[in-house]
């Protein structure tokens, strides 16, 4: 296969993923995936390693690269199974994504699979949004194994009920749930796109197998030529969570990267251990977070597949905050310590002297709102952007989603429309991005009224802890979480009444270069 045909060969698959989330998008009846675009799409070999993913979001697609090897042996597969999953420690991140598998199959013979994820507001949470301040894995919501949803093409009955019991709103449903009907859609696409691609060729299957191999082999030999071309060497760096929400401050997360022109290793050793809140994360996300970063070292003419990933070791003591075990709440380990694994790995990178911006915000900056009484039930959640980091050439970007999350905001309209929430002020915040040479990003200002009482869970992070500046730029400023004007902590479950406001005031990006 020569370079025009593998360029050709990848950008079919791209597409193909591509196309699921728009199907997945405009499928979907929750404004969570139809206007937040929280999912991904990807496609894997018959092996689960990853060939292909659309642009969607790097801690969904980098945990499946990592954990799919795990689940696609636990099957003897058939054309029309799909496959459904959560669990944080097979295969999932934490328990509101929610991911389905289909195989693929050409006359007869497995050729890989579609996988997609996508967040749901509600997952049979503690509290309403299914983003708890929690202390206990239980409190999380429903967990699902790997388990078939559909078998040969028919539904699974125990498997059925189990998503049906999802839903605390409409315990008496009696049919699959709209955004699991838009992902089956999804998967469905891709298969017969797939299929209507390889079924006009005779040697299709063969075929299919070389090219997959031969963007493996590209992807390897071009991510080994970046590698001998940036600073070997070792680093260190350390920055700290916040909190867990449980007494449990100032939790360092430390790193030894180790760069050489044939490997990336990176070493977690002297990590905090787990906490009790809910900050922990599985080591799926934390290798989710290492890829992130060094697929931003590579040119985007990179394919993201096996080959790019195998020269990467991860080194991750057992039951550390970045690998976490089962039997530990984990549900904002995948959105904020993520986050702070990207932090130091840039830290540690910059020390070596490869060229990178400032710390962006560093949070997602988790709300969930809503109400569980009878009658007036409703759930709500979403991230909100902040400051990118600067960076050698240019000033960050103000008020974006940042490093792991890749989704939008909820638009005003649809927010209003939904939910008894009104927006007050949605605005820039001004000269929160720190200054230098390159001023950082700066963060935004969010302020919900609500007309109605509801339960409210804020997860933040770099409220004590500000994302900071490089080359002697100054620090972006630290978030602030308020309630009628009074300061709340970065990780809070609360009642709030109707007329009380909640304002987000997000962090900005650190600044680049001494001024």
């Amino acid at each position: 296969m020569d370079s025009v045909e593998l360029a050709v060969f990848s950008g079919r698959l791209n597409a193909i993923c591509e196309e699921m989330g728009f199907t997945l998008q405009r499928t979907a009846l929750s404004p969570n995936i139809k206007d937040r675009l929280d999912y991904s799409c990807a496609f894997f070999d018959v092996k689960g390693c990853i060939c292909s993913q659309a642009a969607h979001i790097p801690v969904h697609l980098g945990s499946m690269a990592y954990a799919m090897t795990q689940v696609v042996y636990l099957f003897e597969w058939e054309s029309g199974d799909v496959v459904v999953l959560n669990d944080p420690f097979l295969g999932g991140t934490h328990l509101p994504d929610i991911t389905l598998i289909s195989p693929v199959f050409l006359d007869e013979h497995l050729i890989g699979f579609f996988a997609n994820r996508a967040h749901h507001a509600n997952i049979g949470a503690s509290s309403p949004g299914s983003m708890p301040l929690s202390s206990d894995p239980e409190s999380e919501g429903v967990l699902i194994s790997p388990m078939k949803l559909f078998s040969a093409g028919a539904a699974v009955a125990s498997s059925v009920a189990l998503i049906q019991s999802i839903n605390r709103f409409d315990s008496e449903s009696s049919h699959i749930p709209g955004d699991f009907l838009a992902q089956l859609s999804a998967n469905k696409v891709g298969c017969e796109r797939l299929n209507e691609w390889l079924g006009s060729s005779p040697d299709a299957k063969l075929s299919f197998i070389e090219g997959l191999e031969a963007l493996n082999n590209y992807g390897r030999r071009l991510t080994l030529q970046v590698l001998a071309s940036l600073p070997e060497g070792r680093a260190s760096y350390i920055d700290y969570m916040d909190g867990d929400g449980f007494g449990a401050d100032d939790i360092p997360i430390v790193v030894t990267l180790e760069l050489s022109d044939s490997g990336f290793k990176v070493d977690f050793t002297g990590t905090h251990k787990s906490v009790i809140g809910n900050i922990n994360c599985p080591l799926s996300v934390c290798v989710a977070s290492v890829y992130y970063v060094f697929v931003c070292l590579l040119p985007d003419y990179i394919p993201c597949c096996q080959g790019t990933f195998d020269c990467i070791e991860v080194v991750a003591p057992e039951g550390c905050l970045v690998n976490a075990l089962p039997g530990v709440p984990v549900a904002a380990g995948n959105v904020e310590t993520s986050m702070r694994v990207v932090d130091v790995l840039i830290g540690a990178l910059t020390k070596l002297g490869v060229p990178l911006p400032a710390a962006s915000q560093g949070t997602m900056n988790n709300v969930a709102f809503g109400c569980a009484k009878e009658g007036l039930e409703w759930d709500y959640y979403e991230t909100l952007g902040g400051g990118m980091g600067a960076g050698t050439l240019n000033d960050g970007i103000s008020s974006v989603q940042c490093h792991m999350t890749n989704t939008l905001n909820t638009p005003i309209e649809s927010l209003e429309l939904h939910y008894p929430l009104c927006i007050n002020e949605y605005s820039l915040r001004r000269y929160s991005g720190g200054s230098g040479v390159h001023r950082g990003g700066d963060g935004l200002r969010r302020s919900y009224e609500f007309l109605s009482d509801a339960s409210v869970t804020i997860l933040s992070e770099r409220r004590t802890y500000s994302p900071w500046g490089a080359e002697g730029g100054e620090d972006g400023a630290s978030g602030n979480n308020l309630l009628n004007g009074s300061i709340l902590p970065s990780k809070v479950s609360l009642e709030v009444k109707a007329s009380d406001v909640i304002m987000i005031e997000t962090p900005g990006g650190g600044g680049w270069g001494k001024k």
